[in-house]
């Protein structure tokens, strides 16, 4: 039991250690949590395209079942945004999701997502953690039932409820990365009115050869296919399609913190409210906000800490610079399929380049990198302690104005850059992320966090 942590977005492992024993521990601690709260309502249980995951997915709905609770179980392998939509859209208890997101085959993972559809926040997770056992079951005369149910159409009729996208036209090219937005995304996009063309939209347990992470590294034939005029817009899910990469023609891949300035400038034209963002993300969110009177809340990296704030905030907008986002009127988790919708709707009534263009011309260039340096996890803490009593007094030749804490250490840079250090939550690694007005300058930002970590590791 000691080897199962619940990190920024659940338990993921090596399935060395994610076995079928301490998978069903997670059951029964997710079903003995549930009871305690006195839900009785139906629980969902979704799945990735891993070779492994239908297997666990059908052992939690075992023991789940074994306790009492009747389970939805997704009938295939389907987006976890879908299992968290369906979780408010049928009014159950929460969910179970067996995804390893973006991580190589070999990793797997779950997670509980509660009640409300948004990401669990550490009190829940601590709550599990507490309760991890070995399966208790119930007389079989007290078992619930599990049921196979498609979240796909309810979902589908969602965002196109929600987003006012008219794709005629539009030619997009989508990369699934034989992952689970095969056949949700695309099918979405073609239903607004977009033409299709599809790459890597067979399931592939072992993706291709490759970690279903949409990096630029990763989508070469997505981008050359935009940029050679074959589509206007690319669109790419990671393994559990919760977040998405864009690819756009003048630019081939987006960064991701260039299109949530565009998509929060795309959302002002027609509403209001503020954003969110994680400490991570760029400074840009903030000026857009400045300009349109709106405010922005800042919170440690973790869409659940994006999803409290949004709820706290009313916020039109919550994202985070490695590609999750969603919007006002969804559910409060990251969602890849809705993103590729809304994407698309915003390229179809000006072309992306141009807003970001525009977006740069009005609130200055920004450029933002990130790199990691190998940390175990047990000495991550120890680490950023030591880091605490090394923090200089300036950093690449400019002083150091002001300390973030509220992930990790961000530096504040007397010229308005800045330089982030934080521990991964999924992987053993500490980040560091850099912004400022060039490449040369990030370059050398980054390099200085090296150095920092250096004396520290």
């Amino acid at each position: 039991m000691e080897t199962i942590s619940f990190g920024t977005d659940g338990w993921r492992a090596t399935l060395e250690e994610f076995t079928t024993p301490r998978v069903r521990a997670v059951g029964q601690a997710v079903a003995s949590y549930l009871r305690d709260e006195e839900f009785e309502r139906p629980v969902a249980i979704g799945y990735d395209a891993r070779e492994s995951s239908r297997g666990f997915a059908e052992e939690l709905a075992r023991v789940l079942a074994a306790n009492g609770f009747d389970v939805l179980l997704s009938d295939r392998d389907r987006p976890t945004p879908l299992v968290a939509y369906g979780i408010v859209d049928r009014d159950l208890a929460g969910a179970l999701v067996v995804t390893a997101s973006h991580n190589p085959p070999e990793y797997n993972g779950v997670k509980f997502v509660p009640a409300d559809g948004a990401p669990a926040l550490p009190g829940v997770t601590e709550a599990i953690a507490d309760r991890l056992a070995e399966p208790d079951p119930l007389p079989e005369s007290d078992h619930g039932t599990i049921r196979e149910v498609d979240f796909a159409p309810s979902h589908a009729e969602a965002v196109l409820e929600l987003v006012d996208a008219d794709l005629e036209g539009l030619a997009v090219a989508y990369d699934a990365m034989h992952g689970s937005g095969r056949g949700t995304t695309d099918a979405v996009l073609e239903r607004a009115g977009a033409s299709v063309s599809r790459l890597r939209c067979a399931r592939d347990p072992e993706f291709g050869g490759s970690p279903p992470e949409p990096a630029p590294e990763h989508l070469e034939e997505l981008i050359d296919r935009v940029q050679a005029g074959e589509a206007g817009l690319g669109i790419a899910n990671d393994g559990d399609a919760d977040r998405l990469a864009v690819v756009t023609p003048e630019r081939g891949y987006l960064d991701e913190n260039l299109f949530f300035a565009a998509l929060y400038d795309y959302l002002l034209e027609d509403d209001a409210g503020p954003a969110v963002r994680t400490v991570s993300t760029t400074y840009l969110i903030d000026r857009i906000a400045e300009a349109h009177g709106e405010r922005v809340e800042a919170v440690p990296v973790g869409f659940k800490w994006v999803a409290e704030a949004m709820a706290e905030t009313d916020a039109l907008v919550g994202g985070e610079e490695s590609g999750g986002f969603t919007i006002r009127g969804h559910v409060r988790e990251k969602d890849g399929v809705l993103m590729a919708l809304v994407a698309a709707a915003m390229h179809a009534v000006e072309p992306i380049d141009e807003r970001v263009d525009r977006l740069l011309d009005e609130h200055g260039t920004v450029v933002q990198d990130k790199t990691s340096v190998a940390c175990p996890d047990a000495e991550k803490e120890r680490a950023l302690a030591d880091l605490e009593d090394a923090i200089p007094d300036a950093v690449a030749d400019t002083a150091v104005e002001d300390v973030n804490t509220a992930d990790g250490f961000k530096l504040l840079l007397a010229d308005g850059s800045w330089l982030l250090v934080r521990p991964s939550g999924t992987e053993p690694v500490l980040r560091i992320y850099a912004e400022a007005e060039d490449d040369a300058r990030v370059g050398e930002l980054l390099e200085a966090g090296e150095d920092l970590l250096e004396e520290v590791l």
